[in-house]
């Protein structure tokens, strides 16, 4: 604490202004959200109309920020649930107000030396004007140090702060021991005017490395409240319909979807998805923008369809819209499961039907089904037991790893190696909780899954590769 004391005064004096609010003159006057001696207003002013219920966090931001040439604090820890806005709001608060950042995506960086690399690379273009610049190897953190110190020792950044934005910082947890570390120590470690920022979704207590580090500051994004969300979804209408018709839909529109839904990415793409329904008696001339009720009438049905498809994406955009013209069953399309749209690899189809076939055919049946010269069989083993209850009714059971391989290379037509590719491709449908792994605990006796498709589901999946899964199943003899 003491080596950043004369930062407090800083924040609580010099920029005190950015944490006052909207502030009624007795002219009625409004004064700005944000007032910055370091920004012009102008900037400020259009930073107030882009981020929209989040005036609290961007003025905090601000008053640890300072001017740009002030140090700035080593490291921000900013978190919250998905969709709070941390993203949108740090990378619109550095462009708006034009400070030079590099901003990495650990999913998307997911090792080191790509993490290392790439921030190193967008500090080149961000300190050169060329274009075509030599790629940087990197395969240490002590590399990293050295050349980030080479590009931000360079005349057009020395005598500003230089923000480091790490999204997903969670992913760090995976990497070496001196990664998350070390960001934290960045400004430590070049002697440079750098601000490390993590962006995450869990807290910061679950991120801590065990080694000493330096403790950043930290900033949280609450979720967004149900007026916060009518706020801001009611800025997107059409520029053909007015404000409060929008508005009116928006409020319909949360009124169902609140209680099961608080992501605004999705709430904004239900709200762009059904508002042409909504506004379907008002082109045809049946009703106003202002009754209300009968517009409720007209989109209620379609609402509660909507219902069944939140966060899952299981058909397209163009799709639902055909449903609604079709007038189809709920959650069906083309006679299908709308489950049954979900888009999976060649070799994840035939990995699915194997988990499908081990989950409710017995073990000892995988000779009958599978071994093509099995021999004879007598009747009295093969014939089904009619006094105990189906398989299916039962549900699913748990298989190992090997046998879901055997009946997968049994089923598929061709040759196929126990590539990686094929052990991410079962690890992608347990993502998707088309599999569940079960028993994972012994790691002698191996992995163990279960299979969650319904018999409409994989019978769908199997027409798609022409495969007739009823004649392998047992319950079906």
């Amino acid at each position: 604490m003491c080596a950043h004391a004369p930062l407090w005064p800083r924040l609580l004096g010099a920029s005190g202004g950015a944490r006052r609010k909207h502030l009624a003159t007795p002219t009625g006057i409004k004064m700005p959200a944000f007032k910055h001696r370091g920004y012009p207003e102008e900037a400020l002013l259009r930073l107030e109309g882009l981020v929209p219920c989040r005036e609290s966090q961007v003025s905090t931001l601000l008053s640890v920020f300072g001017e740009r040439q002030h140090f700035s604090f080593p490291a921000l820890f900013i978190y919250g649930h998905t969709s709070s806005g941390k993203t949108y709001v740090m990378q619109t608060l550095l462009k708006t107000l034009e400070l030079p950042y590099v901003f990495v995506n650990c999913n998307e960086c997911y090792a080191s030396r790509l993490l290392l690399e790439e921030l190193l690379r967008q500090l080149q273009r961000l300190s050169s004007e060329e274009e075509d610049l030599a790629p940087v190897s990197c395969d240490s953190f002590n590399d990293f140090i050295r050349f980030f110190k080479q590009r931000t020792m360079m005349l057009d950044l020395q005598n500003q702060t230089v923000y480091v934005v790490l999204d997903n910082a969670e992913r760090l947890r995976e990497m070496e021991a001196n990664i998350l570390p070390g960001f934290l120590r960045l400004q430590e470690l070049t002697d440079q005017n750098v601000t490390v920022i993590l962006l995450s979704e869990i807290v910061w207590e679950l991120l801590r490395p065990d080694m000493g580090c330096l403790e950043p500051m930290p900033l949280y994004f609450p979720d967004y409240s149900i007026g916060h969300l009518q706020k801001i979804l009611s800025h997107d209408h059409p520029p053909e319909y007015s404000f409060d018709f929008y508005a009116a839909y928006i409020n319909i529109l949360l009124g169902v979807f609140y209680p099961v839904c608080r992501d605004l990415k999705e709430l904004r793409h239900l709200a762009v998805l059904n508002f042409s329904k909504y506004c379907e008696p008002v082109i045809q001339g049946e009703a106003k923008e202002r009754d209300t009720r009968r517009l409720w009438k007209n989109i209620e049905s379609h609402l509660k369809k909507a219902m069944q498809t939140v966060y899952l994406r299981e058909i397209s955009s163009s799709q639902w819209e055909q449903l609604q013209e079709d007038n189809g069953e709920s959650g069906q399309l083309k006679g299908l499961s709308a489950h049954a749209h979900v888009e999976l690899p060649y070799y994840s189809k035939f990995l699915l039907i194997a988990a499908y076939l081990a989950s409710y055919n017995p073990a000892r049946t995988d000779k009958r089904f599978f071994l093509k010269h099995h021999g004879t069989t007598r009747k009295k083993n093969i014939q089904k037991k009619h006094d105990k209850t189906s398989n299916h009714l039962l549900g699913p059971k748990a298989f190992p790893l090997d046998r879901l391989l055997a009946i997968f290379h049994s089923i598929i037509d061709s040759r196929v190696a126990p590539t990686a590719n094929i052990f991410s491709q079962i690890s992608s449908l347990v993502t998707l909780q088309l599999l569940t792994l079960v028993g994972h605990d012994d790691p002698l006796n191996g992995p163990r899954y279960k299979c969650n498709v319904s018999l409409d589901f994989i019978r769908a999946v199997s027409r798609m590769v022409n495969f007739d899964i009823v004649r392998y199943l047992y319950d079906f003899l």
